[in-house]
């Protein structure tokens, strides 16, 4: 059960980062779309506020539902073991520092890279500019969205994943382990849906 909960929580963490970059880049197409239905970028006229805010709601509701995932996961696990959960929180601290680390700092060095490609190489419109802007666009929810995210996960799971495992010690076994198969095939279905949705 550790060493399984261990590995759960590595995966669990990798997952995430996925499902949050996938939910980024979703709610940016929309925002993108919206903005070329909705606002005539042609004008000297600025955006209205009221624009601007519809683009913002779009970006939100996106991120949001990306974010819904882990709550359902959490419950799932926690229902199962509590020393596989004990192991799947020490799992997901570990691997979410580290895979913050690495997505912040990833995700800034491709920032930079363009810059250094604009600015110091004055390559702006060649095909060094445009992989530049390719790796950017990766780099921009990395450190701006996904290695952010992991902090809050990260918490949100260790306060209520303590509380729902508390509550799936005292029911009796069968409803706990009830409880945790039916959270963890909707957890499946939320996997599925945050790739291929």
């Amino acid at each position: 059960y550790v060493l399984f909960g261990l590995m759960l929580g590595g995966a669990v963490i990798y997952w995430f980062s996925g499902a949050s970059m996938q939910a980024v880049s979703t709610g940016a197409y929309r925002a993108v779309n919206y903005i070329k239905e909705h606002i005539k970028l042609d004008t000297n006229k600025a955006a209205s506020i009221e624009d601007s805010k519809s683009v913002v709601k779009i970006c939100t509701i996106y991120a949001q539902k990306g974010m819904l995932n882990i709550f359902i996961v959490i419950f799932s696990f926690a229902c199962f073991d509590a020393n596989l959960f004990a192991s799947y929180l020490i799992s997901i601290a570990i691997f979410g520092l580290y895979q913050a680390l690495y997505m912040a700092n990833a995700g800034g060095a491709w920032d930079n890279a363009k810059k250094v490609v604009e600015v110091d190489l004055h390559e702006k419109g060649s095909a060094l500019h445009d992989a530049a802007v390719v790796g950017d666009t990766v780099g921009d929810p990395y450190k701006d969205t996904s290695s952010v995210a992991l902090n809050p996960i990260i918490k949100f799971t260790t306060l209520f994943g303590l509380l729902a495992v508390e509550m799936a010690v005292a029911a009796p076994r069968c409803i706990s382990l009830g409880l945790g198969i039916v959270f963890f095939l909707i957890g499946l279905v939320f996997v599925w849906r945050s790739f291929y949705r």
